[in-house]
């Protein structure tokens, strides 16, 4: 198994089952105010996998991935609005942009190239970093989210399943 698949897989794994069964009311709470929601953090998630995997690959994108990579920084890291409205944050449009995230960012780092691994791309938070770096990030960044995500809903006032 690849360097970094592990942790990925673990991590991703853990983050998916937090939002397993949740209602439209539990994936919209919002904790406080600027924090993401459940369903804007799946999607962010998603987002990054996009924005490292299509930067590390120099892949072009169809206008739904790129507005799948604005939400790596979109409503997060910046001061632009989140890129989705709450209407659009379904639980089948967060399960196909995670499935879709996880299938890009398993394409890379199951089968790490030297060249891949080279690469320079510049960070959502700054800094140029190698493929290396940026698939350290990858593999960790679900596991940063998932610890959020169990917060939210330990929460007093997250919404209680009807």
């Amino acid at each position: 198994m690849a360097d970094f698949l592990a942790t990925w897989a673990l991590v991703r794994g853990r983050f998916d089952r937090e939002l397993e069964g949740l209602t439209p009311a539990q994936l919209h709470f919002r904790l406080h105010p600027g924090a993401l929601t459940l369903a804007e953090m799946a999607v962010h998630v998603a987002g990054v996998e996009v924005s490292f995997v299509t930067q590390l690959l120099r892949t072009p994108l169809s206008p739904e991935l790129a507005r799948l990579k604005a939400a790596a920084t979109d409503g997060s890291v910046n001061d632009r609005p989140f890129p989705f409205a709450k209407e659009e944050l379904t639980a089948e449009f967060i399960t196909d942009a995670l499935r879709t995230g996880a299938e890009m960012a398993r394409s890379i780092l199951e089968h790490p190239r030297d060249e891949i691994r080279a690469r320079e791309i510049v960070s959502a938070l700054g800094p140029v970093i190698d493929g290396t770096g940026a698939m350290a990030r990858l593999a960790y960044h679900p596991g940063y989210h998932q610890g959020q995500a169990y917060l939210i809903k330990t929460s007093p006032e997250f919404p209680r399943a009807e």
